[in-house]
């Protein structure tokens, strides 16, 4: 019988399913990824099929091993890292969705928000977030409120609620589980006591039988079941390293001591900072949240969330069709010094932090006749930077703390345009690992702790790590205006 001496990590995200296979080293045995359907039903609606994030969740698993030399029967531990506040329910009887998944950039409940305002206070009191349509609370509302029957099959215990960790979890092995870091962004669980908060259930309108059982993100959340076609091998490893997107590449990045910072360029933007077992509440526009709960301890973390980062790359390439690849970004971004005095701002599905905008919308200003192709993908990649500064400066402010370096990974920082754009805005040098996929593996190192793989923090920080450094050139004259042109193209943006 083979030995059992690896992990396969399934990092399920906005735009794709990706799973990868590690070896105790951290090195990278297999890999494989595949795109899903955005389905946009209207102007801010952002929804997913959550039939087909599992198809090509399992497809990605399985062509991962194509990918490699390992087994499916030498897989010690499965970790899941996920889309967070992403928002799907089933029937508990036949496993069977009333409705597409909600997704976090979605901004239809926002005016269900509004009617929370008087309670917002008391919202960030016990969650440590702000009241947004980003979070799940109000979708799962939405979603009874909105299918015929599904308040009352609620009541009556029928229906599940779950993340996109829950809804894997439960596709795997039958358990209805999630961790402490996806339970903290439900808008509905109280991060110092780590339970369901019984008024908020009653404010949203959420009943608690649809929750599902929360965890530590190294524990075990079940094993695979022996029914599922193509992955029968699987049968019986665990689940036991589970987190958020965010808080795994934290993780991953060994960002283990308070103050340690990450960037994070998906089809978001999200800059995290540990701020150890206490959590720190925001006076700047940020979030307080639980980064990961392990050997009976839970680290707290402050989070700025950008909406739309790598998406507007993809919106380049699928709905403006003016690059055919990510690469060709970047290429055509430096054939050119500069956004020729233009900025775009992002905002299509609202601003996150530290605004906290839900109306605004995307913008392209200060436009003059010279400006091209080259000139928009240089627009686009700084105006996901400036985004990052903006929450940088925020997080400073929070905590007291300025990063002498930022670690950053996630796909889109894979352009070095953007990059040293964002050391020359920060003032600060930018290190990225040559393994971008920080997600994957902060939530293969989670398994791997609860497996035995690893015995402590340090096994992990002693695994070697190769980095490119990104120091800054540019004058901070010339820094400082460009930050308070973009500033101004904000403001026109939240203009009502």
């Amino acid at each position: 019988m083979k030995k059992r001496s690896f992990i396969l990590a399934i990092d399920q995200g906005t735009t794709s399913s990706r799973a990868v296979i590690f070896d105790k080293n951290a090195k990278v045995l297999g890999m494989a990824q595949h795109e899903f359907t955005q389905i946009l039903p209207r102007p801010g609606y952002v929804e997913h099929d959550p039939d087909e994030i599992i198809t090509s969740q399992f497809k990605a698993i399985k062509d991962a091993f194509k990918d490699s030399s390992v087994g499916m029967d030498e897989i010690a531990a499965i970790a899941v890292t996920n889309q967070r506040e992403t928002t799907i329910v089933w029937d508990k009887n036949t496993g069977k969705p009333i409705h597409n998944a909600i997704v976090w950039q979605c901004r239809r409940t926002a005016p269900q928000c509004e009617l929370l305002t008087p309670y917002k206070d008391y919202i960030r009191d016990k969650t440590g977030l702000v009241l947004d349509a980003y979070f799940s609370g109000t979708k799962i509302s939405w979603i009874l409120d909105r299918c015929e029957g599904a308040r009352e099959r609620a009541n009556a215990g029928e229906l599940a609620f779950g993340t996109v960790d829950s809804w894997l979890i439960y596709k795997l092995t039958g358990v209805h589980a999630t961790d402490y870091s996806n339970a903290s962004r439900t808008m509905l669980f109280d991060i110092k006591t780590l339970r369901y908060d019984t008024k908020l259930l009653d404010l949203v309108g959420v009943p608690e039988s649809m929750l599902p059982v929360c965890l530590p993100s190294s524990a075990l959340f079940g094993k695979v079941k022996s029914d599922i076609p193509g992955l029968e091998a699987l049968a019986g490893v665990p689940i036991c390293g589970v987190a958020g997107d965010q808080q795994a590449a934290l993780f991953g990045q060994c960002c283990f001591d308070a103050g340690d910072m990450k960037t994070t360029f998906g089809t978001g933007c999200f800059l995290m900072m540990n701020t150890g077992e206490k959590p720190v509440d925001s006076k700047n526009g940020l979030i307080t949240t639980i980064a990961w709960g392990l050997n009976g301890r839970v680290t707290y973390a402050l989070e700025g969330s950008v909406f739309n980062a790598g998406s507007a790359i993809k919106w380049l390439r699928d709905e403006l069709c003016i690059i055919s690849t990510p690469q060709e970004c970047d290429r055509l971004a430096e054939t050119v010094p500069d956004a020729a005095g233009a900025y775009f701002v992002p905002a299509f599905t609202g601003l996150g932090a530290p605004y906290w905008d839900m109306y605004a919308r995307g913008a392209l200003v200060e436009l003059t006749r010279g400006f091209s192709r080259a000139h928009l993908c240089r627009a686009v990649l700084e105006g996901i930077a400036y985004q990052a500064c903006d929450i940088t400066f925020a997080m400073s402010m929070d905590s007291g703390f300025f990063p002498r370096h930022m670690r950053v990974d996630g796909g889109a920082s894979n352009s070095d345009c953007m990059m040293q754009f964002e050391a020359d805005m920060l003032d600060c040098d930018i290190v990225r690992p040559k393994n971008v996929e920080a997600t994957a593996l902060g939530a293969s190192f989670l398994a791997g702790l609860y497996a035995g793989i690893y015995t402590s923090l340090d096994d992990i920080r002693a695994l070697p790590v190769e980095t490119t450094v990104f120091s800054p050139v540019m004058p901070r004259s010339e820094c400082n205006a460009r930050y308070a042109g973009w500033k101004k193209a904000v403001d026109r943006v939240r203009e009502k």
